[in-house]
């Protein structure tokens, strides 16, 4: 359900705007979005998890939230996030 180590560094890797970025809202989005899809795989064979049901709706808010916040911050930056994380249509 969650992530792995090297699947994070990857995206970290993948979504970093220098050696030193670990933080960035793409880098939380990214994340974000990897742990979202790990936990609607999960949902597939264990549709009565509601505990974890939960957790994934705080998730969508919270990637929710910080999409917005870059959309306002950086509207080039989000188009080209939510293109190559394929989200949002």
């Amino acid at each position: 359900m969650s992530i792995n180590k090297e699947s994070k560094k990857n995206l970290i890797n993948e979504f970093a705007k220098n050696d030193k970025d670990t933080g960035s809202t793409s880098i939380q989005i990214a994340v974000i979005s990897e742990r979202i899809k790990n936990l609607t795989e999960h949902f597939k064979t264990h549709n009565k998890d509601n505990h974890s049901k939960r957790g994934l709706v705080a998730l969508v808010n919270k990637r929710k939230k910080l999409l917005n916040y870059l959309s306002k911050k950086n509207n080039s930056e989000y188009l080209e996030l939510i293109k190559k994380l394929n989200i949002r249509g």
